[in-house]
């Protein structure tokens, strides 16, 4: 398989997804079942951008549909998004042993070969940087999550973005923190409706009949299954 070199070589999300698929570029592969790719609609105004795959969404090959999934799902559903209107991805396309969040080094590896590409065909005018290593990225190097959440910013790619915690540094909290941490994932979802609202007037994000990711990539689970148990 021919795969370009670069983000602008790409004509298709579907010629990527191929590329993608079969990429062996660096030592997450090699612990992983295969890279993951995206969902959501690639004609969506607004991209959430994660850090990396988990266990569940190495099993799917999508980002975001275990627990943490799951909990961003239930913010969305509150401020009135659902997963189909929007488009979904990560920086790290695969599973970092032992589910361990991904390096900036690894970030930056491969998001330059992949996300930077998915960015050129989608075209979002909103992102919302989910959790450190996608504001690192996204943003610059020193950035914090802590200092730079809830702030709008230019990312690399001159799009405007807004940063917000993560949905599995949400499940690690408890108390008074978690719910305060809630609440402003909540108003930055928010800030990022408001602004989409302004760039793109037109946009439904929300369906009345929210999917269910895990029903509709069991194919794709089944073939990877396959495929790691062959």
């Amino acid at each position: 398989m021919h795969c370009p070199a670069g983000p602008q070589s790409y004509a298709t999300l579907s010629e990527l997804e191929k590329c993608l698929f079969a990429c062996r570029s660096c030592p997450l592969r090699d612990a992983a079942i295969g890279p993951t790719s995206y969902n959501g609609d690639p004609a969506s105004p607004l991209m959430l951008v994660g850090e990396g795959p988990g266990g569940v969404e190495d099993d799917y090959g999508v980002p975001l549909v275990g627990p943490s999934g799951q909990l961003l799902d239930k913010a969305l559903s509150r401020v009135g998004i659902t997963r189909d209107r929007v488009y979904t991805t990560n920086v790290v396309k695969c599973r970092p042993p032992g589910n361990r969040t991904p390096t900036p080094e690894e970030g930056e590896f491969c998001a330059s070969r992949w996300l930077d590409a998915e960015i050129a065909l989608v075209q979002p005018k909103v992102i919302v940087a989910l959790g450190s290593v996608a504001l690192k990225y996204l943003y610059h190097a020193k950035a914090r999550i802590t200092a730079d959440r809830g702030k709008w910013f230019r990312t690399r790619h001159e799009i405007s973005a807004i940063a917000t915690y993560h949905p599995a540094y949400l499940l690690r909290l408890t108390g008074d923190a978690e719910r305060k941490a809630k609440w402003e994932v909540v108003h930055d979802l928010e800030a990022a409706i408001a602004e989409i609202q302004k760039s793109a007037p037109g946009w439904v994000l929300k369906n009345n009949t929210p999917p269910n990711l895990l029903e509709l990539y069991a194919e794709r689970r089944n073939a990877r299954k396959a495929t790691r148990n062959s």
